[in-house]
């Protein structure tokens, strides 16, 4: 056995799920390479994208069958988005979806692997910066400016999330709220949210937080909100939780950090610059709320006054 070969199986492991995570989503790749992509084999990238992604875990001749494509315009499009082959896209694809489903003991395996001898404070506000450069730098800004004016509108604004990220949920909603009228928390508990979908009317907005792993209770409220028109935001991780494919705008979010556990530090950058966008976009009448607002916890006296 050579120097440079690794000893420990499980090291290789962890460290090659490392470099996965660093990595851009196959999702990623097809969009920053669209452009340069053939008509058929765009066919084969909107194919893998509605049913990503699970269209490419199969071989590659089953995979341009179900894209009703050739197997050379599969084997040219995936050297385009940067792979040698289909098996080194393949294998991406198989990282990703291990990666989607991992939970916090594989989560530490990965970076305890490959930690270096620094002090924590320093590695991980090394991963905190690297975050929230990759989650700006992979937000469109014209989606972004959509969403915000979506989230400003006078039409109902439904927030909602998970076991993690309902704290996330709470603290966008305090803030439009103070922005906005007719903005609604659903509660933790999926069982009363039959009762607030009864008052949701097409037009309204739904803010949904969904990150890895990613709950089956929130994919069905929102298959049964879109279906009643409710317009669809979604907060999510670099794989994206299975709501993308009802949502009209999704955020991805990094949040790998040296721990068992992800970092929501970008999420929250992420939404406090919702919360400015749509502050703005509804000025001066949300400045017109806040001055009311102050004057009722004036009135309460909550608040030591300086």
């Amino acid at each position: 056995m050579t120097d440079d070969q690794p000893t420990d199986p499980a090291a290789a492991i962890a460290a090659a799920a490392a470099a996965a995570a660093a990595a851009p989503t196959v999702r990623q790749l097809i969009q920053r390479h669209h452009q340069d992509l053939t008509q058929s084999e765009r066919k084969f990238a909107n194919a893998l994208v509605e049913d990503y992604p699970n269209a490419g875990l199969t071989s590659i001749t089953a995979a341009a069958k179900g894209a009703g494509v050739s197997t050379p315009v599969v084997a040219r499009m995936v050297q385009k988005l940067g792979f040698k082959g289909y098996p080194q896209f393949h294998q991406a694809l198989l990282q990703e979806l291990q990666a989607k489903v991992s939970g916090p003991t594989e989560r530490r395996a990965v970076w305890a692997a490959e930690a270096p001898d620094s002090h924590m404070l320093n590695r991980f506000a090394g991963a905190v910066t690297q975050n929230l450069a990759q989650t700006f730098a992979n937000i469109d800004s014209v989606r972004f400016d959509d969403a915000a004016r979506l989230l400003a509108s006078d039409a109902g604004l439904y927030i909602v999330g998970g076991r993690i990220t309902r704290s996330l949920a709470e603290y966008a909603f305090t803030h439009f709220q103070a922005i906005r009228p007719r903005v609604t928390h659903l509660t933790s508990s999926p069982a009363t949210w039959p009762h607030y979908v009864l008052d949701m009317v097409a037009g309204d907005a739904l803010l949904i937080f969904d990150m890895r792993r990613y709950e089956e209770n929130l994919l069905r409220l929102a298959e049964i909100a879109a279906g009643r028109g409710v317009r669809l935001i979604l907060i999510t991780d670099q794989w994206a939780s299975p709501v993308a494919g009802w949502a009209e705008a999704t955020f991805h979010c990094w949040g790998e950090i040296p721990s068992a556990w992800d970092s929501n530090i970008a999420t929250l950058s992420l939404i406090e610059a919702l919360i400015v966008a749509t502050q703005e976009e509804r000025w001066p009448e949300a400045r017109d709320r806040f001055e009311r607002l102050d004057h009722l916890f004036e009135m309460t006296r909550l608040f030591r006054k300086p």
